[in-house]
């Protein structure tokens, strides 16, 4: 597998070094390493997203030398610790298809929160815990927040993203089925799911209007569909989460999974330790993990 387009913007990164937790930007030869220059004005690229700054520094980091290979270093989720991270459910018409009411489209999207935890980042294991064997996979695209606000309008929505990103939203599908209206449970097992590989800084509507998402495992394609081709896109989702909630810079949202989920075979393929997944979306790249068995208590 490779990245279904070479990445012509430059990838902020957020990773970690002797214990140390620093952001920068990859180039071809490694990491630049901003966290070092500018660690008393922005201890993470959450602060840099607040003061919209994000393109600025990805321009700064693209013209310096490394300081890091990137086999020496350790990814993180892009964004630590948003104050909210919002997930959009069943959001293409495939995947909208599997359920037993899915002939018409819904009139409003299912949502649901995951915790900073139980994310990790670009190249690291994700955990299958020890309370269930049924850790599934979900490829889905990421808009960062980067102008807050409520009640923000369709017509200048994309104007309030910051960045993109992927996200594999690992889900325990036996634990989603554990209460009657809710999937919080199953959604937020620590270590379950990814988000990475870095972040893309957004300048226009090209990057996301009509782009490829896929998901293999060990290499076989499991899930495949375009952004044009979503329920809800990019301006409404955005529309209707600031209508409830304040959506301020650094906010993650996960915006839906096509078909092809492990759930789906006949008999499902849900994950197991060793397997390679790999979320890769047209522009913005690819978010590797493997699979690890949770420490027994």
């Amino acid at each position: 597998m490779t990245d279904p387009i070479d990445i012509d913007r430059p990838r902020l990164v957020a990773f970690q070094v002797d214990d140390t937790q620093r952001y920068g930007v990859l180039t071809d030869d490694g990491v630049v390493d901003l966290w070092a220059r500018h660690r008393k004005t922005w201890q993470s690229l959450r602060e840099v997203i607040h003061d919209g700054a994000l393109l600025k520094l990805a321009e700064e980091g693209a013209a310096l030398e490394p300081d890091f290979g990137e086999h020496t270093l350790q990814y993180t989720i892009p964004v630590p610790w948003p104050e909210k991270i919002i997930c959009i459910g069943v959001n293409y018409p495939d995947r909208n298809a599997e359920y037993k009411d899915g002939q018409e489209a819904p009139p409003y999207p299912s949502m649901f929160p995951r915790f900073p935890r139980s994310f990790v980042g670009h190249n690291q294991p994700l955990t299958r815990p020890v309370a269930s064997s049924q850790l599934d996979y979900e490829g889905e695209i990421v808009i960062v927040t980067g102008k807050g606000g409520r009640h923000i309008p369709r017509e200048s929505a994309l104007d309030h993203i910051a960045a993109l990103s992927l996200c594999n939203e690992g889900t325990l599908r036996d634990w989603v089925r554990h209460a009657k209206f809710n999937v919080t449970q199953g959604k937020n097992f620590d270590g379950s799911g990814a988000i990475g590989p870095w972040l893309i800084p957004y300048t226009d509507e090209s990057q996301l209007a009509d782009i490829e998402l896929t998901t293999h495992v060990n290499g076989e394609l499991r899930q495949q569909d375009r952004t044009s081709r979503m329920m809800f896109d990019f301006r409404y989702i955005i529309n209707y989460i600031s209508t409830f909630t304040t959506l301020v810079p650094g906010d993650v949202i996960v915006t839906g999974t096509p078909t092809g989920a492990g759930a789906r075979f006949d008999p499902p393929k849900f994950l197991v330790p060793g397997d390679v997944i790999e979320v890769s979306a047209t522009g913005i790249g690819t978010l590797l993990n493997t699979v690890s068995d949770e420490a027994q208590p």
